[in-house]
């Protein structure tokens, strides 16, 4: 570890920043890992002053452009707005150093004098918050260099505007890269990666979600920067030499044309939803296989539904196998209530099953009824990260009474709680929302202790461990393979939520670390009417999933 704060340089145009910036600073101010030790303003923004013709001339072409997005802000409200204006001289309180940099067609140079000035702060990291392309001495002039973001996965996305072109091209997936950068635009360093689901009928909505999960990415890595020191940090970074070819266009500031074609096909999405909505509507039922063995069933169009009333849907089956009689217990959600609820249903090995009885219920939503054994005593963990919780609820009478028994974790927003015994420790799975405006859908955290029942649970220094919404949120319990091999099912939702799931093994899990690798997908192709599948389980011969399925409204 550091024996000091990491001092931090900010790159600004303005006085003036965003939200989720302004929200990233308030993080690192508080830490005791990070002091802000000196702002850098763009001073050229003041000093390009154009005529008001040759700045609507320049604008021409992107009328249509600006149209749009006041046009996506009006019909697609965002709270907390993430692009809100703040002032950062009213958080940070600091040197700072104007600059008018020389600047070339696209990219800015720090003047020798500036640098030399810059220099006597002895910064080990420069932020970049403002400014165009940055090139020449400025690039090396901190000790650790010029951190910033790019709002989109450079692999297939190098342009801009930030969030837009998959919406416009209807891509599944949203990506930002946290890097350091260097004299080659897309080859700087890459410190970290996240990828989020595309909102597909607002800019707005898609820029929104992802800059607020995105924040986080710096404080992150500079926290691990101060705690492993820079020789370890910097080591176990991703180096990789492969040749990293780019084939996709260099995205540009849409025309008029291109935002006219868009808005077009924006709307067509709108109207089919609208219309599909009008005849059918989408529930959650279950699907079950019993094997004659105690295997996995892995046929899924071998497997048997089971269909709930039009008024709710059963999501989240869990099983206890007990006396010869498999029991579920599942979300279960009436639509006109709007709550989801915890209830159990038996079934039998003929396919016979009785109705749902709820066993535990609150005033606010409750899903993905996890069970673990632990000292001959069942235990339930409800999602409950509507009550801004993990609580454990303990088994009295099996399997319709069930007492609250503590909370585990309070203050998070967690989803899917899922509860590893491993190595003498408790492995707790989650996906946890750290930022009003974020999803729930794209990080994974780990917690580990030494026993169940506690409210101690220490955060993994990888978290997040999985940052993808292709493959983080839990869907099931972690099982074993004959081999002791662990595995952990997971949701993919990047074409919708719970859209299907991926199997993931994984190679390291320790106190330190975690890694794990996708190993096989589930798709819901079996059943032209079944939209998605997102949690499996098994228990004895009885292997049992949830499935979205199309039905009529009429």
């Amino acid at each position: 570890m550091m024996n000091r704060k990491l001092k931090i340089g900010l790159l600004v145009d303005s006085d003036i920043i965003p939200n989720w910036a302004y929200k990233m600073l308030e993080i690192l101010n508080s830490s005791d890992y990070a002091e802000i030790s000196l702002i850098i303003k763009n001073g050229s923004t003041s000093n390009n002053k154009k005529s008001k013709f040759r700045t609507i001339y320049e604008l021409r072409k992107k009328l249509v452009w600006i149209l749009y997005n006041k046009i996506d802000s009006k019909l697609f409200k965002v709270t907390p707005d993430a692009f809100k204006s703040k002032k950062v001289k009213e958080l940070v309180s600091c040197d700072e150093i104007v600059v008018v940099p020389k600047q070339k067609k696209f990219s800015d140079y720090i003047i020798e004098d500036d640098i030399a000035e810059i220099k006597k702060y002895d910064l080990d990291i420069l932020i970049r918050l403002g400014f165009r392309i940055l090139r020449g001495d400025i690039l090396k002039i901190a000790r650790y260099g010029i951190w910033s973001y790019h709002h989109g996965d450079n692999t297939v996305n190098r342009g801009g505007p930030a969030g837009t072109w998959e919406v416009f091209e209807n891509w599944d997936v949203t990506g930002v890269i946290l890097q350091i950068l260097s004299e080659d635009l897309d080859g700087g360093l890459k410190l970290s990666d996240s990828f989020s689901s595309t909102e597909k009928l607002s800019v707005k909505r898609n820029k929104n979600k992802y800059y607020w999960k995105a924040l986080n990415m710096m404080p992150r890595k500079l926290k691990e920067l101060h705690t492993l020191g820079p020789d370890e940090f910097f080591n176990s970074l991703d180096k990789s030499e492969d040749l990293d070819f780019y084939s996709n266009r260099l995205f540009l500031t849409p025309t008029n044309l291109q935002v006219l074609k868009a808005m077009g096909v924006i709307a067509k999405r709108k109207i089919n939803s609208l219309l599909y909505n009008s005849f059918y509507f989408n529930q959650w039922i279950l699907l079950f296989k019993f094997n004659s063995k105690q295997e996995w069933s892995k046929s899924f169009f071998r497997f048997k539904k089971i269909v709930p009333p039009k008024d709710r849907f059963w999501a989240d089956p869990f099983i206890v196998e007990k006396d010869n009689k498999y029991y579920l217990f599942i979300e279960e959600l009436i639509y006109k209530e709007g709550l989801g609820k915890i209830s159990v249903m038996e079934l039998d090995q003929k396919g016979n099953y009785t109705k749902p009885k709820t066993i535990i219920e609150n005033d606010y939503h409750m899903s993905y009824p996890f069970i673990i054994e632990e000292g001959g005593k069942l235990y339930l963990i409800p999602e409950t990260a509507a009550n801004n919780s993990v609580d454990i609820y303990e088994c009295i009478e099996f399997p319709y009474k069930w007492s609250f028994k503590q909370t585990l974790m309070k203050g998070i927003h967690a989803v899917d709680s899922t509860i590893l015994k491993h190595d003498n420790k408790y492995w707790l799975f989650c996906n946890v929302k750290e930022n009003n405006g974020a999803s729930s859908l794209d990080e994974l955290f780990l917690f580990y202790s030494d026993s169940l029942l506690t409210d101690e649970w220490i955060s993994h220094p990888k978290n997040p461990i999985v940052s993808d919404v292709r493959r983080s949120r839990p869907a099931g319990n972690i099982f074993r393979d004959e081999k002791n091999n662990l595995y952990r099912p997971s949701q993919d939702c990047a074409k919708r939520y719970g859209h299907s799931m991926k199997i993931n093994k994984i190679e390291v899990l320790t106190t330190n670390d975690y890694s794990e690798k996708t190993v096989n997908s589930i798709l819901p192709n079996w059943d032209k009417k079944l939209l998605a599948c997102h949690s499996i389980n098994k228990q004895s011969k009885l292997t049992i999933i949830d499935g979205l399925l199309k039905r009529r409204r009429f």
